[in-house]
């Protein structure tokens, strides 16, 4: 019988982004997100899913495709949290809920810039693979967000 590592079912990436909170914040929106994350194809609504719920599908380059529901969207406290409902090819575990939260930096070196963290809560049956990916994935979109909003 095969043992599993043991790992965290959650993973943290943050960034400071030197360019305005509003700058940044205007792009964290599930169907902009091929606007600067370059592993993605295209992002796109899907129509008529349901009047009352947002569902994004992420065509990745790798040829990977994601339908991702926008569970809660805070203008207020600037913060989205999605989940993947759908995935082709199927997914190793059972779900995740991921959020994305911009914060302004309002004093120090790093004043007019801004912090952005990027979480994900997995299902306890992802293995240490699927937590180093999504580490590694968060790490890359990050350093592409800070390159779309500097080419603005």
């Amino acid at each position: 019988m095969a043992s599993r590592i043991p790992t965290s079912t959650s993973v943290l990436e943050s960034a400071v982004i030197e360019a305005k909170f509003s700058d940044v914040w205007h792009l964290i929106k599930l169907e902009n997100f091929s606007d600067f994350w370059s592993a993605l194809k295209s992002s796109e609504l899907v129509k008529g899913a349901s009047p009352d719920t947002d569902i994004v599908k992420w065509s990745f380059k790798d040829g990977t495709i994601l339908e991702v529901k926008l569970d809660e969207h805070s203008s207020i406290d600037h913060f989205i949290t999605y989940s993947v409902i759908t995935a082709q090819p199927e997914l190793s575990h059972t779900s995740v809920l991921s959020t994305i939260r911009c914060f302004p930096v309002t004093s120090g070196k790093h004043e007019g810039h801004t912090y952005v963290q990027w979480s994900g809560h997995f299902s306890s049956d992802a293995d240490a693979g699927v937590i180093e990916d999504a580490k590694f994935k968060r790490r890359e979109a990050l350093a592409d967000l800070a390159k779309a909003v500097a080419k603005n």
